[in-house]
Parts: C-alpha cells; sequence; structure tokens
C-alpha cells in the first residue's frame, strides 16, 4: 500500500503530539538515573572483581565480587524491564530463573557460568551510551521549543542595539546569532524543525534500546527454545485431551444412541416373531416392518455419524494428496474461492492434516465474517517449507486475541514449530499466511 506525500506530512506534524512521543521522553527520562548508577556500580565491581581474581591472594574475594556483580546487574535488568513495561508497554519475559549448584564450589560456578547474568552485564554497560544518545534526543525537544518563542520573549528582553544573542541548535557546530526581531524568526523555523525532527530521533533511539532489552535481557535464545517447546507441548497435550473427549462425547452422545435404538429395535421385532414358528397376521407383520424400518434407518444415521465423526479425525479427502483435498474445500464454500496449489515434495500426514484444517477453518471464518465477495488460496512449497496463504476482500478488521477459532488455529501451527501471521486493517483486506515445515 503506497503512502502519499501529504499522509506523510500529516504524520510528522502529529508524531510530536502523540501519545507514543510522551512514552518515550518519560522512558528516555525515568532511565536515565538507573543508567547511570548501574554503570557506575557494576564497571567498579567488574573492574575489582577481575582485578582481584588474577592475583594469588584475592581469587576467592575477587569470584565473590563478580558473583555479586552478576547479582547486581540482574536487579538492574529487572528495574529496566519493568520501566519498558509501565512507560512504554513492551511485555519482554523475563530470563530463566537461576539454578544454584551443589555445595558451596557448585553454586559459585553456577553463578559464574549465569549467561542471563552476564548479558544482563553486558546490557548495563552498553545502556550508558544509549542513555546519552536518548538524553541528546530530548535535548531537542527542549532546544526546539526554547527556539520557537524567540520571537515572543525578544522584545520583552528589551536588548540594547547590536546586541546578540546565540541561537542553539543540538547539532555539532549547530549555533547562529540574531540581533534583532527579524532574525528571531529563523530561529522560530529552526525551532520547529528541531520539535519535527524530535519525535523520529528519539524513536529510533527507543526502538535500539528496545532492541537490546530484549536481546539482553530477555530469556536467551535456548531458554526462548525451550519456554516455546514446553508451551507447544502444553498445547498439544490440551488438543489431544479435547479431542479424544469431542470423540468420546459424539460417540456417547450420537452413534452410542443409534446403536442402542437399533439394538431395541431388532430386540422388539424379534419378540413379535416369537420362537414357536406361528404365523403372523397382518397387523403383525406390518408392526414387525415398522420396526425394521426403524432399525434400519438408526442403523444408517448411525454410519452417516460415525463416518462424519471419523472425517473429523482424518478426512479421507487428504489420501489423494493436499491439492485435491483444498480443491474439494474451494469446491464447497460458499464464497467463491480461486485456488492456486503449487506442491512439490509432498508433505507428511500431520502437515497435510494441519494444513488442511487450517484452510477449513480461515474459508469457514471469511464466510461468517468477512462479507468477502472473492477469496484466494494459494498453497506453494519453498524449499523446506509449506505456505498457505488465505486473503479476502472483506471488511478487516481480523484479531488473533479475539475468537477461539484462529488463536486455535495458531496453537496448532505452533505444535510444529510453524508460524502465522494475520493482517487486518479496518476495511480489509484480511491476509492470513501460514507458514508450516514440510516434516512434523
Amino acid at each position: 500500500m503506497s503512502v502519499t506525500a501529504e499522509e506523510l506530512g500529516r504524520a510528522a506534524a502529529r508524531a510530536p503530539f502523540a501519545r507514543r512521543a510522551r512514552r518515550e521522553i518519560g522512558y528516555a527520562l525515568a532511565g536515565a538515573v538507573p543508567a547511570v548508577v548501574g554503570f557506575a556500580l557494576v564497571l567498579s565491581l567488574l573492574v575489582a572483581g577481575a582485578g582481584l581474581t588474577v592475583t594469588l591472594l584475592g581469587t576467592v574475594p575477587g569470584l565473590l565480587v563478580l558473583v555479586l556483580t552478576l547479582r547486581l546487574a540482574r536487579r538492574v535488568g529487572v528495574l529496566q524491564r519493568w520501566l519498558a513495561r509501565r512507560t512504554l508497554g513492551d511485555q519482554c519475559a523475563a530470563p530463566a530463573p537461576f539454578r544454584p549448584g551443589r555445595g558451596v564450589l557448585g553454586r559459585l560456578d553456577a553463578r559464574l557460568r549465569d549467561g542471563a547474568g552476564w548479558r544482563a552485564v553486558a546490557y548495563t554497560l552498553v545502556k550508558l551510551p544509549v542513555a546519552f544518545f536518548q538524553g541528546w534526543a530530548v535535548s531537542f525537544w527542549i532546544i526546539g521549543l526554547i527556539d520557537l518563542v524567540y520571537p515572543f520573549w525578544w522584545p520583552l528582553a528589551r536588548h540594547p542595539a547590536g546586541h546578540t544573542s546565540l541561537v542553539v541548535i543540538p547539532l555539532p557546530a549547530g549555533s547562529f546569532s540574531v540581533s534583532n526581531w527579524p532574525e528571531t524568526l529563523l530561529a522560530a523555523m529552526a525551532g520547529a524543525a528541531t520539535l519535527l525532527a524530535a519525535p523520529w530521533l528519539l524513536r529510533a533511539v527507543t526502538a535500539g534500546d528496545r532492541w537490546l532489552v530484549r536481546g539482553l535481557l530477555g530469556p536467551g535464545r535456548l531458554d526462548q527454545r525451550v519456554r516455546e517447546l514446553e508451551e507447544s507441548r502444553a498445547h498439544a497435550v490440551d488438543d489431544s485431551t479435547a479431542a479424544l473427549r469431542r470423540v468420546e462425547r459424539d460417540l456417547h452422545d450420537g452413534a452410542q444412541v443409534r446403536l442402542a435404538a437399533l439394538a431395541m429395535g431388532l430386540g422388539m421385532a424379534k419378540e413379535k416373531l416369537g420362537e414357536d414358528g406361528k404365523p403372523l397376521d397382518e397387523i403383525e407383520a406390518a408392526r414387525i416392518r415398522d420396526l425394521v424400518d426403524t432399525a434400519h434407518r438408526s442403523a444408517k444415521e448411525a454410519l452417516i455419524e460415525l463416518r462424519d465423526l471419523a472425517r473429523g479425525i482424518h478426512p479421507p479427502v487428504l489420501d489423494s494428496g493436499l491439492a485435491e483435498a483444498l480443491a474439494t474445500l474451494a469446491a464447497q464454500s460458499i464464497i467463491p474461492v480461486e485456488l492456486t496449489a503449487d506442491i512439490g515434495e509432498r508433505p507428511t500426514p500431520a502437515i497435510e492434516t494441519i494444513a488442511y484444517f487450517c484452510a477449513a477453518e480461515l474459508l469457514a471464518n471469511a464466510a461468517k465474517h468477512s462479507g468477502a465477495n472473492r477469496v484466494l488460496l494459494d498453497v506453494t512449497q519453498r524449499a523446506d517449507t509449506l505456505r498457505l496463504q488465505v486473503s479476502d476482500d472483506g471488511v478487516g478488521g481480523a484479531d488473533l486475541a479475539r475468537g477461539s477459532g484462529l488463536s486455535g488455529l495458531v496453537q496448532r501451527v505452533r505444535t510444529v514449530d510453524g508460524r502465522l501471521d494475520l493482517t487486518s486493517p479496518p476495511g480489509g483486506p484480511t491476509v492470513v499466511t501460514v507458514e508450516l515445515p514440510l516434516r512434523a
């Protein structure tokens, strides 16, 4: 979607007054003191601990000082994550808790090998120059406001003839002098330009700080991977339990009732027939035929329910391949669906099943909620990844946080290390992209 120059101009004009700008100023100001104090304490302890460690008699005290440094850095990390959450709304997950070893030496060794603690040390040392640039970005606001009001306070100052004032611009060698009121208009123009640049500069510096917070103060790659696997395993167990309960409920309330009615009907017909071989009159024969007809209908309904139940566990249409199964889905949709399928290597059955149910759920959502006139279903294979994309020309506004259907798909996809991305601005279009590995 292209952005016009007029839209860019409006966005630039609104940026200094946006809530995001106020949040970022608050984050920069609130983090200044912790950045300076944390840098000073951590660096002092780090230098002292390293210096003592290299001496023969100070090895143990030096190691203890290093342990204290790591614990202090973790506390600084907790404070920085709290500031980011309260001011910016960033929800950065905490790193894995420290796991102490056994015995004194084990605990000391575990502390010195604390990866999260060393990452916190790195962030504390890097935070000071980041805070400097944040302060420089905040100075754009202060200096910009001062320069902007130059024409207003210049007449009130009653400068003597020939007097000059220095106008500061927060750039290297950025200053010039004014000696009369008309020249203050240049200062006001410089102030306005500085104010327009201030939120974008602060936003760039804050984005870098956010990246550092997530990378150094959040869980490490291994911890994050373990956490994702634990969540995926929990979702898989929950899905399996829910599926078993659904199958049990469907069997109990559906097919089992039909089969019980079938058995009762056949039992009643057997009693009517009797065992003495006496011929039946027309009334008795008609009753027996009604019982047999009812039992026959119950048997057929039970078969239909069992077939539907089996289809919900594994659609038989997948036996012919994912492309054929999706073509069947597209043909059954109440909204016209344009299908494009380019699948080279056939995925494993588990991946095909997940892709099929994702497509079925997304097409059903488009039919129920989107108000679309046309749906595009595109399935392609790239290297070892199966990519399924469903887009429609509906009203948009879909949200992963609302509704169990999309959130359930996210959980289903994550169980095999896949991902689901949603783009659905108000007014549309809605585009859902599912990426799955070929093998699970």
